[in-house]
C-alpha cells in the first residue's frame, strides 16, 4: 500500500502586520439624530460614539478591502504573489458568486492564491484568524491574509433606532505566517444560534424580488438581549482564550475587543478583570461599528499612535450576528 505523504507547516504562526482603510466620510451624531429622533448626547451616552466613518457611494465593500489589503502588504513588505490564501470576512457583499475574497485576490495580484468568503458578521475577523493560524501550521499557506471588510452603510435605514445609528465602513486586513515562537493562542469559538433572531436582516432578497414594495432589506437588532449577550457571556469565552493560551489576566497588555458599544467593551473589562495597565482598543468613538473590520483596524490605530507596541500579548475578542464569537491571544507585529 502507497503511504500517503502530508504536508507539515511551521509549529507556530503569529501576525505579521495590519492594513487599515476607513470611509472617508465624517458622519457625526447630530447628522444622524434627526431622522431616529435622537441627539447627540443620547448617542453619546448609550454607545460612546461621538462620529462614524462612512464611504463614497461610489465605493464598493470590495474597493475598502483592497485599500485594507494593499497596506498591510505594504507594510510588511510581503510580496502579494507569496500570499497562499485570501480569507475575506463580509455581510455586505451584494453577490452570492463569485466571493469577494477572488477578486480582491486578483486585483492585489495574489493570483492563484486559494480565496473565499466567510459570513460570521462581527466575529468574522476572528474566525479567519484561527482559520489561517491552521494554514500556516499544516502547510496548506505560508501567508495567509485576513481581511474584514464591510460597507454597512447599504444596509442601514436612517429611521432605526436599533443598530443603524452604530454602524460605520472601513476594512482592517492583518497577514499570518510562520513563526519560531508562539505569536497565535488557541481560539475559543462557537456560535448560539438560538438567539439568531437578536441581529437580522429584515427580510430575504427572496422575498423582496416576489414583493417588491417591501425595499430594500436593512439591518436590525434586539439592543436590549445582545447587550446582555454579549456583555456577560463573553467574559468567560475570553477567560477561555485566555486560559488557553497558558496566560492570565495579568499577563495581558492590550485587549481589542469587536467595537460594538463603549459600554460593553466596559462590561468586558469588568468581567475578565483586566489590571489598569491594560490598553484598550476603543476605535468605535470616532469609526463606529465596522463589524468585521472593527478589531483589525482598532488594532492597526492602537500601533500607529504608539498606545501599543510590537510584543506586547493582546487579548481580541468578536462578536455578533448568528451569535457568533471567536476569541484568541495573539502578539501584536
Amino acid at each position: 500500500m502507497a503511504t500517503l505523504k502530508q504536508a507539515a507547516g511551521s509549529q507556530f504562526s503569529r501576525i505579521y502586520g495590519f492594513g487599515a482603510y476607513r470611509g472617508e466620510n465624517v458622519v457625526t451624531n447630530d447628522d444622524i439624530a434627526g431622522p431616529i429622533d435622537s441627539s447627540d448626547e443620547w448617542i453619546r451616552q448609550r454607545t460612546g460614539i461621538i462620529t462614524r466613518r462612512r464611504a463614497d457611494a461610489d465605493l464598493s465593500v470590495i474597493d475598502l478591502a483592497v485599500n485594507a489589503a494593499q497596506d498591510v502588504l505594504n507594510t510588511t513588505g510581503i510580496a502579494a504573489s507569496d500570499i497562499g490564501a485570501v480569507i475575506l470576512s463580509t455581510v455586505t457583499y451584494f453577490h452570492q458568486t463569485p466571493a469577494a475574497a477572488a477578486i480582491v485576490a486578483e486585483r492585489i495580484g495574489a493570483n492563484p492564491a486559494a480565496a473565499y468568503d466567510i459570513s460570521a458578521a462581527c466575529a468574522g475577523y476572528t474566525y479567519g484568524i484561527a482559520q489561517a493560524d491552521a494554514f500556516v501550521r499544516a502547510g496548506t499557506a505560508k501567508y495567509v491574509l485576513v481581511i474584514g471588510a464591510e460597507k454597512m452603510s447599504d444596509f442601514i435605514d436612517p429611521t432605526d433606532r436599533s443598530i443603524s445609528f452604530l454602524l460605520g465602513d472601513g476594512a482592517g486586513a492583518a497577514i499570518v505566517g510562520p513563526s519560531d515562537t508562539p505569536g497565535i493562542g488557541k481560539t475559543v469559538w462557537g456560535a448560539d444560534g438560538t438567539k439568531a433572531g437578536s441581529i437580522y436582516q429584515t427580510h430575504s432578497w427572496q422575498e423582496m424580488g416576489a414583493n417588491p414594495e417591501l425595499g430594500f432589506p436593512t439591518l436590525r437588532q434586539d439592543g436590549p438581549s445582545v447587550f446582555k449577550w454579549a456583555s456577560f457571556k463573553m467574559g468567560p469565552v475570553a477567560l477561555e482564550a485566555i486560559d488557553a493560551a497558558g496566560l492570565t489576566p495579568q499577563d495581558i497588555d492590550v485587549f481589542v475587543p469587536h467595537q460594538a458599544n463603549m459600554r460593553i467593551i466596559d462590561q468586558l473589562i469588568k468581567q475578565i478583570k483586566l489590571p489598569e495597565h491594560v490598553v484598550v482598543g476603543r476605535d468605535i468613538a470616532d469609526t463606529g461599528n465596522t463589524s468585521a473590520a472593527s478589531i483589525p483596524l482598532a488594532a492597526h490605530r492602537l500601533l500607529a499612535e504608539g498606545t501599543a507596541k510590537s510584543g506586547d500579548v493582546c487579548l481580541q475578542i468578536g462578536f455578533g450576528a448568528g451569535l457568533a464569537y471567536a476569541a484568541q491571544v495573539i502578539v501584536l507585529p
